[in-house]
């Protein structure tokens, strides 16, 4: 997995379809942090930090993070950003 480290923030990543699923905020241990602003897809979606599995990239090429799933597979296992709120 040596494309990980080829990630950079702001670049896109988009599903095995070739849809936008968002924008690179970092990675952090196992995950690709999305942005705030551009962090999938939906009402529901918008407005927090959104994580994908490192599992699921397939690679990295150019300006874009490629995902070994469709777009709508891969939003399916969004990890939500946890609260602070207890």
């Amino acid at each position: 997995m040596n494309d990980v480290a080829k990630i950079r923030e702001h670049m896109e990543v988009v599903g095995a379809d070739g849809v936008h699923i968002g924008t690179v905020d970092g990675v952090e241990g196992d995950r690709i942090k999305l942005t705030k602003a551009d962090s999938g897809m939906g009402r529901t979606h918008k407005g927090h930090h959104h994580y994908i599995p490192i599992a699921l990239l397939a690679e990295v090429d150019g300006n874009k993070v490629w995902l070994s799933a469709n777009s709508d597979v891969a939003a399916e296992m969004f990890e939500e950003e946890k609260s602070d709120r207890t």
